[in-house]
């Protein structure tokens, strides 16, 4: 939910919160002349942007959270799920060549390397790429498993991981994205099946739809 920008009914139902919590939704609509119909759309909205909390038997209350700190919070809530785009992989035994068309074409910074069961056994960036097709070396005889970054080297992400973690990693490993992946028992040994990916431009839009829900 946006961080709402309050009317002159919803800053006085604020301050009289502040100066009186707890106080019942009663006693609100009795200082402001108003039935307690009338008030109930601009309490809902108070509670629900995170302004003000409500307990039974007991009243409003002031939480105590700005407009900025309500809008910190809902970014360090987002998660991974809800930004998530489609995964690109290749196949280990895919060649450097097929490789470098398929990030071509896919217009993706990484690629996911997968086994001949589907499983997550390394990553490809644009720089094992690039040093793979400088020289004079035939990229369409090299497999990608030469030259990819392989398990257990590689960092992954979950579904409900939150975002800003996620960004932080990036930044701090200098890298474009990472795979998103659910753990698989198989045979008691854990492997990963690519079920999404995260990057900085997903990231990027996150927060400008945030942004852009905030300010228009």
């Amino acid at each position: 939910m946006r961080i709402i920008e309050l009317n002159k009914r919803q800053e006085t139902i604020l301050q009289i919160v502040k100066d009186n919590g707890p106080i019942t939704g009663e006693q609100i609509a009795e200082r402001l002349s108003l039935t307690r119909a009338t008030l109930r759309p601009d309490l809902a909205i108070l509670t629900m942007a995170g302004y003000l909390d409500a307990r039974p038997r007991v009243g409003y209350f002031f939480t105590g959270k700005t407009g900025s700190q309500l809008l910190t919070e809902r970014i360090k809530k987002l998660t991974v799920k809800a930004y998530q785009s489609i995964p690109v992989v290749v196949n280990e035994s895919a060649s450097v060549y097929d490789a470098i068309c398929t990030m071509f074409l896919e217009d993706v910074g990484t690629l996911f390397v997968v086994n001949s069961e589907s499983y997550l056994v390394g990553v490809l960036s644009r720089k094992d790429l690039l040093r793979a097709s400088m020289g004079k070396q035939d990229t369409e005889s090299i497999p990608v498993s030469i030259i990819m970054t392989r398990m257990p080297n590689i960092t992954t992400c979950k579904l409900d991981d939150y975002v800003v973690d996620i960004a932080n990693q990036l930044i701090n490993k200098q890298i474009d994205g990472l795979p998103i992946v659910k753990e698989v028992n198989v045979g008691g040994e854990t492997k990963y099946e690519v079920v999404g990916r995260i990057t900085k431009t997903n990231i990027t839009k996150a927060f400008v739809q945030i942004a852009l829900d905030e300010f228009y």
